[in-house]
């Protein structure tokens, strides 16, 4: 057992915690504005190259995080790592102008390892959702008047999830697993104004923290086809805010409004389902068919000019390997693409948010003997509209994932 990646990983892993809880820079969607801020879609490794689809997907080779049920396919005397960075570029248009932006930081953490026969575990922190978004020259009324005031607005933070996972074969056709996420992170706001000559700045952050539950399901019809299902239980967030204003006069700051500490109304997650079929054929090719059902008008929710509705996602990818068991580099790189296409869980102006997804992404063999790839994947998307006051946002997304395998209790046979 090779002990010194698996204590440098988890230093790693429990290090990173704040970092990823931050989720500082990790998007400047105009979309993040609402609720607790754009959802983030990016998976782990193989997944990202094939439309982000995996339900179904067996994989006993890398972390497949899309379904608890398939960690019990984890083999014995494996320790299987991800780590991933990702870089995004976005284009924002409306009726005025355009604006372009650029972000970059991690993607996630990820471990998994088998525990007994027939039974596997993993642990992974991924952004579940990312904050970043500008606004500026937002006009306010002053009260008891017809004059008013500009003011910018900057949003900051996110929430992370960290998942336990954990994935039993009941037979060998069948797997089923649960997970259990801890979901938490800040919302930073900041607006800056001026009123009769003095210059204020309101802050005000914004903390959400809660436990969720999630089932999983893998069953192979053959062994070329499998079916998967996963469910996420609906549960609520808890949430606290702190609030100060800060006036400068002529270069001098003065607090106006000390650190206050108030409770804010729960955030409702929905109910969560989704459905999968995977298939291997012609030796060298494997389909992914995803659909998620995401009930997001049952948490009778609203924002101030928009309101939550059911979102559907539709996921579909293919991967080509000539050959995974061969000894030359070539035949062992696998060819990723797919396509997402997101109803969108937002509706605002009576119009839904939707947004799509073409993804491609390739996996890159690292020596020999084990399972460890480096893997890369593009995708080009677009959510919104050019319409009243929606925005269109165009972007580019590059992910990078070393997913690495470490050998366990293995003896070394020598000549």
């Amino acid at each position: 057992m090779n002990k010194l990646p698996f204590f440098t990983l988890f230093l790693t892993f429990i290090s990173a915690i704040p970092v990823l809880g931050q989720s500082e820079g990790l998007t400047s969607s105009p979309y993040s504005l609402y609720g607790l801020g754009a959802i983030n879609q990016t998976s782990i490794g193989r997944t990202n190259g094939m439309g982000y689809s995996g339900i179904a997907l067996k994989s006993d080779t890398e972390i497949n995080n899309l379904n608890p049920a398939n960690f019990a396919l984890t083999p014995q005397n494996s320790f299987f790592y991800d780590v991933g960075i990702r870089g995004k570029y976005n284009d924002y248009s409306n009726r005025i102008n355009n604006e372009s932006r650029t972000t970059f930081n991690f993607s996630n953490l990820a471990l998994a390892f088998r525990i007994a026969e027939r039974l596997g575990a993993g642990v992974s922190l991924v952004p579940y959702t990312d904050v970043g978004y500008t606004l500026v020259g937002v006009k306010t009324n002053i009260e008891g008047s017809e004059e008013y005031f500009e003011s910018n607005v900057n949003g900051l933070g996110g929430m992370s999830d960290l998942k336990f996972n954990l994935g039993y074969g009941i037979t060998d056709n069948l797997r089923i697993g649960a997970s259990f996420s801890v979901l938490f992170g800040k919302i930073e706001e900041e607006e800056s104004f001026q009123v009769y000559g003095s210059a204020l700045v309101s802050t005000e952050d914004t903390n959400y923290s809660g436990a969720r539950v999630g089932l999983g399901l893998q069953y192979d019809l053959t062994n070329k086809i499998t079916i998967g299902s996963t469910v996420q239980l609906p549960t609520s967030l808890k949430g606290n805010v702190r609030r100060s204003v800060i006036k400068s006069l002529d270069g001098v700051e003065i607090e106006v409004e000390e650190d206050e500490s108030d409770s804010v109304s729960d955030f409702n997650m929905p109910l969560e389902l989704g459905v999968g079929l995977s298939t291997n054929f012609l030796k060298s090719f494997t389909l992914n068919a995803d659909y998620k059902k995401n009930y997001w008008s049952d948490t009778e929710q609203s924002e101030n000019i928009g309101t939550y509705v059911d979102q559907d996602i539709y996921a579909v990818g293919l991967e080509f390997v000539r050959n995974p068991a061969s000894y030359k580099f070539n035949q062992r790189i696998r060819y990723r693409t797919g396509f997402n296409y997101d109803t969108g869980y937002l509706s605002i102006n009576d119009e839904k948010i939707e947004g799509y997804n073409f993804t491609a992404g390739i996996g890159l063999p690292i020596g020999r003997g084990n399972n460890s790839m480096l893997n890369l994947s593009y995708s080009y998307g677009s959510t919104g509209l050019i319409e009243n006051i929606l925005v269109k946002e165009n972007y580019h997304v590059l992910t990078l994932n070393l997913s690495l395998e470490d050998l366990w209790f293995k003896k070394r046979k020598t000549n």
